[in-house]
């Protein structure tokens, strides 16, 4: 296997760091400032693995005399784990273990903001390690709620609004009896209702955009005794959404929003007042959306969720004979 330029760049970085006659702290640094080129910028997974190699290398030369570069190596080395395709349990464990030993030093040495962004990554390892039972999705909401103190949707409204996101999933994960399913999903429902109250269409279209969208689901999904209500307010949400998502600047959400919304007419009788009626105009409706859908999904390379949405349309086409 020929070895990539990335994998060249390491060791000529790594053979200039022990060469250099920098300070123990600033090769430390620089080795952290080099992985962290390779986390945010990834050609392939080699590159996450390069980066985790240089965060070890760095945490490695830290010892006990640099704790705050240590605990920072750490968290780099944890939110690589976690960004390498197909991460499996042990890698996620992994993370997991780094911020446990990370956070207590970050919580004495580091900025709040540096602490929060910690405690957000690790919220996100606790919940995609919860369905495994290796940790508990409550944990998860929990650190959640901690990177809230800083990130406040005043000063940080794209976290705010990605935090508030994630703590409503973690709702509507969470493993309750039947009798209490309400419950979760009126939590996610109110997760979604608090940060759209700060977060609006002007000033945050992206994260407007991704809060609706993810509140039609809820409410579409939410267990109650007034589902046609529920799927009016879901259908009203992903217009909300459908101001920001549109074909040529997003695609890929907006097809995400428009095949979401042709669920939830599949469900709506044309006129709420008289469900006995039918649906004929909604299902023609959520045909022309489902076919939209495919054909983004399918322009772009994105086959599973074609097929999902060709499924969809089968149906809808099924009850559109039965009808007629």
């Amino acid at each position: 296997m020929t070895p990539s330029i990335t994998d060249s760049a390491v060791k000529a970085a790594i053979a200039a760091i022990t060469s250099e006659s920098a300070t123990t702290a600033e090769k430390i640094e620089m080795l952290i400032e080099m992985a962290q080129g390779f986390q945010k910028k990834p050609k392939t997974a080699q590159d996450l693995r390069n980066a985790v190699s240089l965060y070890y290398r760095a945490y490695e030369m830290c010892g006990e005399e640099y704790p705050l570069l240590k605990a920072r190596a750490q968290v780099g080395m944890a939110g690589t784990l976690q960004a390498i395709p197909g991460a499996g349990t042990d890698m996620l464990l992994q993370a997991k273990s780094g911020y446990e030993e990370a956070l207590p030093i970050l919580q004495r040495l580091a900025s709040p903001e540096e602490v929060a962004e910690a405690q957000m990554n690790f919220g996100l390892v606790l919940q995609a390690l919860a369905p495994y039972n290796l940790a508990r999705i409550s944990d998860s909401i929990q650190a959640y709620h901690e990177a809230l103190r800083v990130f406040t949707w005043q000063d940080y409204p794209q976290d705010y609004a990605i935090l508030y996101n994630n703590i409503a999933i973690a709702y509507l994960s969470m493993p309750m009896a039947s009798e209490r399913e309400y419950l979760r999903q009126g939590l996610a429902v109110q997760s979604f209702e608090v940060a759209l109250k700060h977060i609006n269409l002007i000033d945050h279209p992206r994260e407007y955009a991704m809060l609706q969208n993810n509140l039609g689901n809820a409410l579409q999904y939410l267990v109650s005794s007034h589902p046609v209500e529920n799927n009016m307010r879901a259908i009203a949400a992903y217009d909300e959404a459908l101001k920001v998502r549109n074909a040529r600047d997003t695609p890929l959400e907006y097809a995400n929003t428009i095949s979401n919304k042709a669920n939830a007419l599949f469900n709506l009788p044309d006129d709420p007042k008289k469900p006995e009626l039918g649906n004929p105009h909604n299902l023609l409706q959520a045909r022309a959306y489902y076919q939209e859908a495919w054909s983004i999904f399918t322009d772009n390379q994105q086959l599973e969720q074609a097929e999902v949405v060709n499924q969809a349309l089968k149906d809808v086409e099924a009850e559109i004979r039965t009808g007629e």
